[in-house]
């Protein structure tokens, strides 16, 4: 079986390389991409897999991005945390959704259901179809937090939130007040789970609230710097790959 993973994040790659080699040393993973871009050349270019496993936000946008440009002729399986109503679709197209951190079982499952298929579907059609159930249906946001504190625990509402960084294996709320939270949430379920309307992760450090933006700045590169209202001094990059969906998330 040759296979495609579509991933930004190096973690989850390795260990989608790690299961896939688990479960059968005769799976080829013929290529890793991690940009819409990079995906949509790919498939104009090389012979299609037999499978494509891929996570839903990458480095420049939305792995439904691809689908538009490309003719994505194999079964899709997606890799990532998201909507339960996107994983009922998937279940009814007969490909999967796996939710990370992505299990053996789950994986080789999913696997099985491409090799048994009778009459593949087209990829651009079921995720078309995806598409518009989800938009049927919009997702339930997190609203707040619980913090342990003290001997106990408090709650945070998400409007006090006005960033979130990664800093030596913990991430940390920082909210309006300025005081930091340590929570046990990854940067990733953090993404999946705050509304994209507010909340944009404009690197693998920070995701940044709309509201804590005092101003951006051209930086070499064409790189942007973004200066927060409350904490001027912090230095937070959008990378060039991140440039366009960062405007586009603002422009709205």
């Amino acid at each position: 079986m040759r296979v495609v993973i579509i991933e930004d994040e190096r973690p989850n790659i390795l260990r989608l390389k790690k299961l896939l080699a688990e479960i059968d040393a005769t799976i080829e993973v013929v290529a890793t991409l991690d940009t819409v871009t990079g995906s949509v050349a790919w498939f104009q270019e090389n012979e299609a897999p037999d499978v494509a496993l891929m996570d839903i936000r990458i480095a420049d946008g939305l792995s439904f991005d691809i689908f538009p440009k490309v003719h994505v002729p194999c079964p899709v399986i997606f890799t990532t945390a998201y909507d339960e109503y996107a994983v009922r679709a998937f279940k009814v197209n007969s490909l999967d959704y796996l939710l990370k951190p992505v299990e053996k079982d789950d994986l080789q499952q999913a696997l099985a259901k491409v090799n048994v298929a009778k009459e593949p579907q087209d990829a651009n059609v079921l995720v078309q179809q995806l598409l518009e159930l989800v938009n049927k249906k919009q997702p339930a946001y997190r609203t707040r937090f619980m913090i342990p504190f003290r001997d106990g625990y408090k709650t945070v509402n998400v409007s006090e939130v006005d960033f979130i960084h990664y800093s030596h294996t913990i991430t940390y709320l920082v909210l309006k007040d300025g005081n930091q939270l340590p929570i046990s949430l990854t940067m990733e379920e953090l993404e999946e789970q705050l509304n994209p309307e507010e909340f944009f992760r404009v690197n693998r450090q920070h995701i940044i609230h709309a509201g804590s933006i005092d101003s951006i700045q051209n930086y070499s590169g064409s790189k942007l710097r973004i200066v927060l209202k409350r904490d001027p001094q912090r230095e937070i990059m959008v990378s060039r790959e991140k440039v366009p969906v960062f405007k586009e998330w603002l422009d709205k």
